[in-house]
């Protein structure tokens, strides 16, 4: 059965899969760390073994390379696993790319305009892009967005109410993020329910360290928290979310702060680091519990916001059969999921605390027999949606 090699390039990281297509089943997954300093290493699962080395790694050609080293070395052997195809998790593709797209010098081009969008997330993936085709020439390659699945969006969703020039010039808009997430656990949400994907109004609530909730009505995105960035909507582990915008300016201006300053304390030192000065839920959950009021005050910061975002998305769809938790936080924090989903028996949720409380690393429900919206805790699957589309549009080119 052939198989697809999904790669994920950070700016000093690079995450790989390779994925079964068809069975989803994941053959071998690695962590190339600190790519460009002395301290670079390689995690390698796979053939039943996992290995970690320090390796010399200047860029992310020799990370990749490390990489094929690995599948060598320590399985499963690349041509025995009858790979492919390449799909490159791309973060923005702007208002050009609605789909997964085959990767070509005029996709790349087209990367290096939106940089502005994503300064720090598209010229990474660019970078391996290039690094993966010199090293796969003979493989199709195929860009898969993180924005994709929201250009469903109407046009009142996605537009601010900012300058013309703005939005003209410098495509100021709504392009929301976490989008092949969305995707894959909303129709596994109608799956869950018995019925097509077009049947269905979904609230997916994709949390870890970057958190973002999606309106999925008819099988579409119709709505979703981030933005023009990955800042905007929920509170994160290092990002704020929403706040006030005249903030980052009366920062500039009171404390004399430059906007670099301003917005690296926003991405970097924000969420619940800027709460309680630790970015990992885990450990807020842990401090929360043993009486620390800032973890407290943190948590329920962050569910509330939760919790509006949920009203907000049920009255824009004006109906709701699933709300559906995913991603490290969602599918693993009982506290989370309670306090997000307390009090909205008016909206007809109902959470069973002993299902809540439950572990499964399968999808479940937890909600009780007489809620009128289901409760799904699903573990999402991006580098499975990602090795699916990027088969799925090398076949249509008639490359595999």
């Amino acid at each position: 059965m052939p198989s697809v090699l999904v790669l994920n390039a950070g700016s000093s990281s690079l995450k790989y899969q390779l994925v079964q297509v068809g069975t989803r089943d994941v053959l071998a997954v690695g962590l190339v760390e600190a790519i460009g300093l002395p301290s670079a290493k390689i995690t390698h699962t796979g053939g039943g073994d996992k290995v970690a080395k320090t390796i010399d790694c200047p860029d992310h050609k020799a990370a990749i390379a490390a990489a094929i080293e690995m599948f060598d070395r320590v399985g499963p052997r690349l041509a025995d696993a009858e790979l492919v195809a390449v799909g490159h998790r791309v973060v923005h593709g702007g208002e050009k790319f609605s789909d997964a797209v085959l990767v070509t010098d005029e996709l790349l081009d087209a990367l290096d305009e939106l940089t502005p969008l994503a300064p720090l997330h598209n010229p990474a993936n660019l970078v391996g892009l290039r690094a993966a085709l010199e090293l796969f020439p003979d493989l199709p390659q195929v860009g898969v967005f993180d924005t994709a699945f929201h250009q469903t969006m109407p046009d009142y969703a996605y537009t601010y109410a900012v300058p013309h020039t703005w939005r003209e010039q410098h495509g100021v808009r709504r392009y929301g993020f976490h989008g092949t997430s969305h995707l894959y656990v909303s129709q596994e949400a109608a799956r869950m329910l018995g019925k097509d994907p077009s049947e269905v109004s979904v609230i997916v609530l994709h949390l870890g360290n970057g958190a973002s909730v999606t309106a999925v009505q008819g099988g579409v995105s119709i709505d979703t928290s981030m933005g023009l960035t990955p800042l905007e909507g929920l509170v994160m582990g290092t990002r704020s979310g929403d706040i006030d915008p005249a903030i980052p300016m009366h920062m500039v201006r009171a404390a004399g702060l430059t906007m670099e300053e301003v917005d690296h304390a926003l991405y970097k030192e924000s969420g619940l680091k800027g709460l309680t000065g630790h970015s990992d839920s885990r450990d807020v959950e842990d401090l929360r519990a043993s009486g620390d009021d800032r973890a407290r005050l943190a948590q329920e910061v962050s569910t509330y916001r939760l919790k509006k975002y949920i009203g907000a998305y049920a009255a824009a769809m004006g109906s709701l059969d699933a709300i559906a938790f995913t991603g490290g936080i969602g599918e693993n924090s009982v506290v989370v999921r309670r306090m997000a989903t307390e009090g909205l028996g008016i909206l007809g949720i109902e959470v069973d605390p002993e299902l809540n409380a439950g572990r499964s690393k399968q999808a479940h429900d937890i909600a009780t027999a007489e809620s009128r919206v289901r409760v799904f805790v699903i573990p999402t699957d991006e580098e499975g949606e990602i090795a699916r589309q990027t088969y799925a549009v090398a076949k249509d080119a008639d490359l595999v």
